[in-house]
């Protein structure tokens, strides 16, 4: 485990301590049972468990081993300086679609969530960002179906935000 990791783990933990003091701070409102310290107090968590994850190193091996290369007269160079610029130009196209893949995402949910609704987008965007993220297929289709959920209950249930029906009008949500 990296110094890194734990000093960027224990700086996300303590932010999310802080934004769930803060939202502590927020006086409630009379008559509502979901009061403006909700959703920061949902985002503070989030962050302590992102933080407490990091720090125990939970992911860490789906990170890529750094090659180092050994000439021949000893010298030890990482493999990006070995590469040459054309060989670091084409990972950085062929890599570069990932970056605008969240942007993507979103654009397709504010254009079809009406029509399709926020289960079938949710479904879509997550099983899609997971597969170009690098997950296995499978692992794309069980995050794909468990997403939405946790989403909309926090969203939906929780924060009482409307979230479009579409398509698939569950009755019982």
């Amino acid at each position: 485990m990296k110094i890194s990791d734990r000093a960027s783990g224990f700086l996300l933990v303590s932010l999310g301590a802080l934004t769930c003091y803060a939202a502590s701070l927020l006086p409630t409102i009379a008559g509502q049972q979901v009061g403006p310290q909700v959703f920061p107090t949902v985002i503070g968590v989030a962050l302590i468990a992102c933080g407490v994850l990091i720090m125990l190193g939970i992911g860490s091996d789906f990170e890529d081993e750094e090659k180092l290369i050994v000439s021949e007269a000893g010298d030890v160079a990482s493999s990006e300086e070995a590469d040459s610029d054309q060989d670091r130009l084409r990972g950085i196209v062929a890599g570069g679609w990932k970056v605008i893949m969240p942007p993507l995402a979103l654009f397709f949910y504010y254009f079809a969530s009406e029509k399709l609704g926020f289960w079938l987008c949710a479904f879509v965007i997550v099983l899609t960002l997971a597969k170009s993220m690098g997950a296995t297929f499978r692992s794309a289709i069980l995050l794909g179906l468990s997403a939405p959920g946790v989403i909309h209950l926090i969203f939906y249930k929780l924060l009482r935000v409307p979230l479009p029906a579409g398509l698939l009008p569950f009755p019982w949500v």
